[in-house]
């Protein structure tokens, strides 16, 4: 087995990595946080003997401890699993010379401005956009574009710091944010693209050298970033094989992964737009699994959980799945249900809902005050039936429970 070193900010009780990789005790150099093991200090001692602890995950300080802690262990391979992860492990392995995705393929999917010219040029569909490194930069964007604009950091997750632009007050809004914002209105960290009209979708599946070995597509029930400010529910359906879009959206993830600088095999999360006419716009890919219950509903219909998936192929271990599967089975979806404002009290009684996996996140009398960040929730469910359509029914009458018996004191 190579020696790893493994990148994880996410807590032990919640990750089980030690069920996830192979002969950890004897292969994995955990570089984590003391609050990621807090509760589990049994499988560090156990599984991550050879680890290393910092206080500060994000700290530059970190960065020279990785390497430090790689060279002392002779490392072969970097492995990570958060997208703020991405850049920095592969920084890491050029350090090391160790092989990996690269700093080329990882800027170009973490960097959204980067990533959009790349696209561009290789003749996909993008938005039009620019990078905004002054304010000057987007006052010109809003004057060329005829219609609401999108401001986001460019090394964004999750719809992180995005903000639309509709009216004179919504920029006047973001500019006034500029003490508050956790990203810097510096050159390098901010883009514009025009707003797209149409339904939102994400295509989610494993990627190796250039070529997708395997993918589906599914359908939002909202944009992220409308979810994340409209304080709403957030849910996605997989797409049927005989639905047209399905054909569309894989097709266009093969493009865009074959248009980006190659990487080894990973996990990968596009989201795209359909318009009226049924064309794709891309919005962006990720080389990480996608966050929410996105990889849970892929190990529900495929047989493959694709966080899982794309970490143990970062540590050298074979795929599970290495072919392209003919329909989900069965049809599933998801729903996360965002905390609200006050002291949870949440539905009595089981879930009603037939085919429904309901799990509550929070415990009840927890004190909230909304949402923060895009997949934080008091619950979630995956929801299976024998269509998409009875899915999407499900999930109806899950949120109509949901919102009739859920309390917020």
């Amino acid at each position: 087995m190579p020696k790893v070193l493994l990148y994880s900010r996410q807590r032990l009780t919640k990750r089980p990595l030690q069920h996830w990789l192979d002969d950890t005790a004897g292969s994995v150099v955990l570089l984590t946080t003391h609050k990621a093991v807090v509760g589990a200090e049994d499988v560090l001692a156990t599984h991550f003997p050879e680890h290393s602890l910092v206080d500060e995950y994000y700290a530059w300080s970190t960065e020279r401890t990785a390497e430090e802690t790689a060279r002392a262990h002779g490392v072969d391979l970097v492995a990570s699993t958060s997208e703020d992860d991405v850049l920095r492990a592969a920084r890491l392995r050029e350090r090391l010379g160790v092989p990996g995705q690269g700093t080329a393929s990882a800027t170009a999917y973490r960097d959204k401005a980067v990533m959009k010219r790349l696209l561009r040029e290789a003749g996909l569909p993008v938005p039009s956009f620019a990078v905004i490194d002054s304010p000057m930069d987007l006052l010109d964007f809003l004057d060329a574009e005829n219609g609401p604009v999108v401001v986001k950091p460019r090394l964004g997750a999750g719809a992180e710091g995005v903000n639309i632009l509709r009216a004179p007050s919504d920029l006047d809004a973001f500019l006034a944010r500029q003490r508050t914002s956790e990203v810097p209105f510096l050159p390098g960290q901010w883009m514009a693209e025009g707003f797209v009209h149409g339904d939102f979708f994400h295509v989610d599946g494993i990627m190796r050298d250039g070529h997708v070995i395997h993918c589906w597509p599914s359908q939002y029930n909202s944009g992220v970033a409308e979810h994340l400010h409209g304080q709403t529910q957030l849910s996605s359906v997989l797409l049927a094989a005989d639905d047209n879009r399905t054909a569309v959206l894989r097709t266009l993830a093969q493009d865009v992964v074959a248009a980006l600088p190659a990487a080894p095999t990973l996990a990968f999360h596009l989201e795209a737009w359909l318009g009226p006419d049924g064309n794709p716009v891309i919005c962006e890919i990720a080389s990480r699994a996608g966050g929410g219950l996105v990889a849970e509903t892929y190990e529900r219909a495929f047989g493959v959980h694709l966080a899982k998936e794309g970490l143990r192929a970062q540590c050298g271990s074979p795929l599970t799945l290495t072919h392209q599967p003919a329909a989900p089975e069965p049809p599933t979806g998801w729903i996360l249900f965002p905390p609200g404002h006050g002291r949870f009290a949440p539905p009595p009684g089981p879930c009603p809902v037939p085919g429904t996996d309901f799990t509550l996140h929070l415990e009840a009398g927890t004190e909230c005050t909304g949402l923060e960040y895009a997949t934080q929730s008091a619950a979630g469910a995956l929801v299976t039936a024998d269509s998409p359509q009875e899915v999407r029914k499900r999930l109806t009458s899950l949120t109509e429970w949901w919102h009739l018996h859920t309390d917020w004191l």
